[in-house]
């Protein structure tokens, strides 16, 4: 099992470590709060992903396919939600200065938006497709890559979110620290595009 299970291991380290929306927020988040208070934001969003890979494995990504306007109501959702954080994100100055992100994105808050992320539901049901072979049955396949995908996406993020840390060391004035911002909340703007490009 341990051999067979590395192509797996690979494909959800790739996917997690692309340039997203959770990769964006957990290095706003880590140049911006540091990387503990940014725990729960990354432990939010892993699980976020672990929870749609398995229900994708499970069926219920079939049931969104289905049903278009609960699949068009969740982008609809999720984009004025990461309008709103772009916004945030966008606006906010040093960490001694900000007002506007008094406090990191919670653990559900990342959670949440995996759930209405597009990339997330694409990974999950590209790998219970590619990798059913290495389960008995739906509800095994979705406990691995649950569990998996989780893994994978904290690592990843964890990455990320240290990145950001590093980041924020180089910058010394406030100016840097804005368009340091502006960058990240244009970044996390334009990823909303990935909700509406076609499957």
């Amino acid at each position: 099992m341990s051999e067979t299970i590395i192509p797996l291991v690979l494909f959800a380290m790739i996917a997690t470590s692309t340039p997203g929306i959770a990769t964006t927020l957990s290095t706003a988040s880590g140049a911006q709060f540091g990387f503990r208070r940014s725990v729960p934001l990354m432990a939010g969003s892993a699980a976020g992903l672990a929870s749609v890979a398995a229900a994708g494995a499970a069926g219920l990504a079939g049931l969104l396919a289905a049903i278009p306007s609960l699949q068009l109501a969740m982008k609809i959702a999720g984009s004025f939600y990461l309008i709103w954080l772009a916004v945030k994100i966008g606006r906010s100055g040093p960490p001694s200065l900000d007002v506007t992100m008094a406090k990191p994105n919670s653990f559900f808050g990342g959670a949440g938006i995996q759930w209405m992320n597009p990339k997330g539901w694409a990974m999950g049901l590209g790998a219970a497709a590619s990798f059913a072979a290495l389960a008995d049955g739906p509800l095994q396949l979705a406990l691995l890559l649950g569990a998996v995908f989780g893994l994978a996406a904290a690592f990843s993020l964890s990455l990320w979110c240290v990145a950001g840390t590093l980041l924020a060391r180089l910058l010394r004035t406030e100016r840097q620290w804005r368009a340091l911002n502006i960058v990240l909340g244009l970044l996390l703007a334009a990823s909303i595009l990935q909700m509406w490009r076609p499957a």
